[in-house]
């Protein structure tokens, strides 16, 4: 591991102190925030945004008791944007084994992971292939195309690599060297971002630009490119349904929590109910006036139901470090 010094930073989109690690030769963007001997817990964010999208909960979630760290994934961020490798994948199971190694080499104990979207499905990962990494997972919400045909038979060898060559084939001829600038540079972003809100962003210009500015640089549509085919192709194993089995299957698995916004019109509410019918271990929350992004958009909301959570699950664990919410 190769972490440099933490640097010192304002409130708002650029929280904390922030610091870069070095992993598998690529840097690594991340924050933290709160006292050393705290209980830890992860943020992380979803796709296209970056741990400045936590501006509104690191603050809080330190004040609840919180060490609060986050970290930029592979591709995002501040961190390393690679491109296309027939070494490495870029995909839910490259997060996960960046997050755990995240957690064994820069928190140094096991942490609370909470995660917006694609950081939820990372969450779970990271749970599934490293549990005594993980004392719980928050998932708000859990996406996964997957999910809403959790059970379908896999296809055959040769469809699978007829599915290869025509997903690689179109993720290289789409011009996202084009289309990648153009959206970040004009009102299409803004018009893009508003569907994952259900209050207006017009005047956002904070969320704006911290969506913005890793999308303007250079190595962004490479790495976009790279994601497309990672997540389209990932093994069966790495879909949310799979983990799910996989955690459910598990004797000391850490508890996960569903947080779903009411209005969420990228991932709707009806495929989080699907969800906690079909694995009734996990708790389910709804709140209401919100949409894809929660923590950002209701963050007291958030906060509450959240903490009430942890409280129940984490009680124990919480009080022998000498914090408790306070309802």
């Amino acid at each position: 591991m190769h972490a440099t010094a933490l640097q010192p930073a304002s409130t708002g989109a650029d929280w904390g102190e922030a610091g870069e690690w070095t992993w598998m030769g690529m840097r690594c963007h991340w924050r933290v925030l709160g006292p050393a001997d705290a209980p830890a817990m992860v943020l992380v964010h979803g796709f296209g945004a970056s741990s400045s999208h936590w501006r509104h909960n690191a603050h809080p979630l330190t004040a609840a008791g919180f060490r609060v760290f986050s970290l930029d994934l592979i591709g995002f961020g501040r961190s390393h944007q690679p491109g296309l490798s027939a070494r490495r994948s870029l995909d839910n199971r490259l997060w996960a084994l960046q997050l755990a190694a995240f957690l064994r080499e820069v928190v140094q104990r096991p942490a609370v992971l909470v995660g917006n979207s694609l950081g939820g499905l990372t969450a779970l990962t990271t749970a599934a292939l490293a549990p005594q990494l993980v004392q719980a997972v928050v998932a708000a919400p859990l996406p996964d195309p997957a999910l809403i045909q959790p059970d379908r038979r896999r296809p055959p060898r040769w469809l699978r690599r007829l599915q290869r060559v025509l997903v690689r084939t179109s993720c290289r001829l789409l011009p996202l060297e084009l289309i990648v600038p153009l959206i970040s540079r004009t009102p299409l972003l803004r018009a893009g971002l508003q569907g994952a809100y259900q209050r207006s962003i017009r005047n956002d210009r904070e969320l704006q630009r911290l969506i913005a500015q890793p999308a303007r640089r250079l190595s962004a549509p490479r790495s976009l490119r790279a994601m497309s085919v990672g997540m389209a192709l990932r093994p069966p194993q790495m879909t949310a349904p799979k983990l799910l089995e996989r955690l459910r299957n598990r004797r000391h698995a850490p508890p996960v929590l569903l947080l779903w916004g009411r209005q969420d019109r990228l991932v709707p509410l009806v495929i989080g109910e699907s969800v906690q019918q079909q694995h009734p271990w996990l708790e389910l929350k709804v709140l209401d006036n919100t949409g894809h992004c929660p923590h950002d958009e209701t963050p007291d909301a958030f906060h509450q139901e959240l903490l009430h959570w942890l409280d129940r699950n984490l009680g124990d664990t919480r009080r022998a470090s000498g914090i408790e919410h306070q309802a």
